[in-house]
């Protein structure tokens, strides 16, 4: 195949017209045959644009993992024009766009993820108040009181301009969905099927709402169906996308967990609303709480103490001076070298214990010593950071 393609510059150096060469051969690289979302990642991230990876020889596409002699050989007898244009006409009529990496509007954090999505397709907008959003996602057989909470929490983070992401499911995802909407906030839904094939159908209506007040996204084919494997794909799009994870109820297991491990994988918040002892739907949140991966939650601002606001201006030099900062008290020898070792950024406790030789026994207890003095803050997965 050899579409009109721009010259080896990367898409963002390009003009316009040859930008939009590069999505036609972006588009026209997702519909070879064998090329799914993790093989269109692996031939980005060799080839670094679509383009290249057309003009690319066999030997050095099947040099890609994953990469076969059968898709290399599909990679370059592609010819299929008119599938490009139908998809094409397929976006128009679904009023869908398509967001490059290279894109402007493609999330900033979702690209530095460990898979990040290859392509996304888009109904409704992205805006930069996107950036400050959470996760809440939970199962799909919740309780009267899981719909409940999952409304609530969802309605206090949108009138907080947090913008509320989840998967468009049964359950806690729609009532988290309807909550930030029913608020007036902004709401993220990320499929496990194609913008033209949303699934569940039921919940066509609030996939329409969701484009109007935010956005509607896929990796997939506009017209992919929802196959059982897209799912768990699909949740570290929802981790991806925010600064933490809210799990209001889940079974022993359950998407849900996946999503909140993605999250922590991705070193971002996670988050649970307790739910009653021995009732199926709460356990899965119950136990993130009772292993220290899930920040027990009571009310909003139990989340929002632990996202990241806008910075105060810098004080001038007068006010510094002014306003010294007080050292701490004076602590005990694992005290001091724990804390010596912790910044502003959270560190995992197993790398504290490494780097400054306090046994791990030892150095939780001595960290919830800290805590207590207000020097040191838990974060979730067993990380710390200063207060």
């Amino acid at each position: 195949m050899r579409l009109p393609l721009p010259d080896d510059s990367t898409p963002e150096e390009v003009p316009g017209r040859d930008a939009a060469a590069e999505q036609r051969a972006l588009v026209a690289l997702s519909l070879v045959k064998g090329i799914g979302p993790g093989r269109l990642r692996a031939l980005l991230a060799r080839f670094r644009t679509p383009a290249r990876v057309f003009r690319a020889s066999r030997s050095a596409l099947t040099g890609v993992d994953g990469i076969g002699r059968a898709t290399a050989a599909s990679i370059c007898e592609f010819d299929d024009h008119d599938a490009v244009e139908r998809q094409l006409r397929r976006a128009e009529e679904l009023d869908a766009t398509l967001i490059a990496p290279w894109d402007a509007r493609f999330p900033e954090r979702l690209k530095h993820i460990y898979d990040p999505p290859a392509l996304l397709w888009m109904r409704g907008t992205l805006t930069a108040a996107d950036e400050r959003a959470l996760a809440i996602v939970g199962t799909r057989r919740c309780t009267d009181y899981g719909r409940a909470q999952a409304r609530h929490f969802a309605g206090e983070l949108a009138r907080h301009g947090v913008t509320v992401v989840s998967g468009l499911a049964y359950g806690i995802d729609a009532a988290a969905h309807k909550g930030a909407l029913d608020a007036g906030g902004r709401t993220i839904a990320v499929l496990g099927s194609g913008l033209g094939r949303i699934y569940p159908q039921k919940n066509a209506g609030l996939a329409a709402q969701a484009a109007k007040q935010g956005a509607v996204l896929s990796e997939l084919g506009l017209d992919a169906p929802p196959d059982a494997p897209n799912f768990p794909e699909r949740n570290r799009i929802v981790s991806g996308l925010t600064l933490g994870t809210l799990v209001v109820e889940s079974h022993a297991e359950g998407g849900s967990l996946i999503t909140a491990r993605m999250a922590l994988e991705q070193n971002r918040e996670v988050f649970a609303v307790p739910g009653s002892v021995g009732r199926p739907a709460s356990m899965g949140a119950n136990r993130l709480i009772q292993r220290s991966h899930a920040k027990l939650v009571l009310d909003v601002d139990d989340i929002l103490e632990e996202l990241p606001v806008p910075s105060d201006p810098e004080p001038d030099a007068a006010e510094a001076s002014e306003t010294p900062t007080a050292p701490p008290p004076a602590l005990s020898g694992a005290e001091e070298r724990l804390y010596e070792a912790l910044s502003a950024t959270p560190m995992h406790v197993d790398r504290l214990c490494s780097e400054t030789g306090v046994a791990p026994s030892t150095a939780l207890a001595t960290l919830l010593s800290l805590e207590m003095k207000g020097l040191v803050r838990q974060l979730a997965g067993k990380q710390f950071r200063r207060a």
